[in-house]
C-alpha cells in the first residue's frame, strides 16, 4: 500500500507540472499571451512574498520527489522529518483531497480560457470570468493549491510538509487580497457584484 502513495504523489506532481506548463506554453506560443507575470513590476512586501513563494514551491517540489522516490538526501535538518501522522486512513484522505483539487484545477483552467494568468497582469488582464467553476468559488486555483499542499502533508505526515501547508495557505490568502484590489479597480462594479454572489473560497454570501 505504501508504494501506492509514492506512485500517487509522483504522478500528481507530474500532472500538475504538465497542466501548468502546457497551459502557459499554449497561451504564450499559440495565442501570444505572456501568462507568467510573477515579480514583474512588483515592489516591497508583495515582491518579497512572490519571490518567497516561487522559491518555496521549488523546494516543495524537490521534497515531494525526495519523499516519493525514497531518496536519502534531505534539504532540511532531520528534525523536520518528525512524523505527526502515519496511518492509512489519513493518507487516503490526503489522496482524496489532492484528487478533488485536481478536478477543481482542471475545471478552472477550462473556464479561464485565454484569461488564465499566473499572478496579476497589469498590461493585459483578460476578461473577467465568473461562470462555471468560478460561480462556485472566486479563487478555485488557490483552493486547489491549498488542497494539494494539505493532502501532501496528510500522505507524508511530517513536520516539513505541515510547515509548507500552513505557509502556503497564509501566503495565498495574502495574494488573494492583493488580487481582489486589482480586480475591483480593473473591472469595477461587475467585480463587486460578482463578490456579493460568490465567496472567496466557496459559494456563500459574503467573502468566505
Amino acid at each position: 500500500m505504501s508504494k501506492f502513495f509514492d506512485y500517487f504523489q509522483f504522478a500528481a506532481l507530474v500532472l500538475f507540472l504538465l497542466l501548468f506548463s502546457g497551459k502557459a506554453l499554449y497561451l504564450r506560443f499559440g495565442k501570444g499571451i505572456n501568462t507568467v507575470t510573477v515579480v514583474a513590476g512588483k515592489r516591497g512586501i508583495q515582491r518579497a512574498m512572490e519571490v518567497s513563494f516561487i522559491i518555496g514551491l521549488i523546494v516543495w517540489i524537490n521534497e515531494v520527489l525526495l519523499y516519493s522516490l525514497h531518496i536519502g538526501f534531505r534539504l532540511f535538518p532531520g528534525l523536520l522529518d518528525m512524523q505527526f501522522v502515519n496511518s492509512t486512513p489519513v493518507k487516503l484522505i490526503g489522496v482524496m483531497l489532492i484528487a478533488f483539487g485536481f478536478v477543481i484545477y482542471i475545471l478552472a483552467l477550462i473556464a479561464l480560457g485565454d484569461s488564465w494568468r499566473m499572478d496579476i497582469d497589469n498590461k493585459a488582464p483578460g476578461k473577467l470570468v465568473t461562470a462555471r467553476i468560478f460561480s462556485v468559488s472566486r479563487n478555485p486555483i488557490y483552493v486547489f493549491i491549498d488542497l494539494y499542499f494539505t493532502g501532501t502533508f496528510l500522505i507524508n505526515g511530517t513536520l516539513i510538509f505541515l510547515i509548507f501547508a500552513i505557509l502556503t495557505v497564509a501566503v495565498l490568502h495574502f495574494q488573494i487580497l492583493q488580487e481582489e484590489r486589482f480586480l475591483a479597480k480593473t473591472y469595477g462594479q461587475a467585480y463587486r457584484d460578482y463578490c456579493t454572489r460568490t465567496g472567496r473560497y466557496i459559494m456563500w454570501k459574503g467573502n468566505l
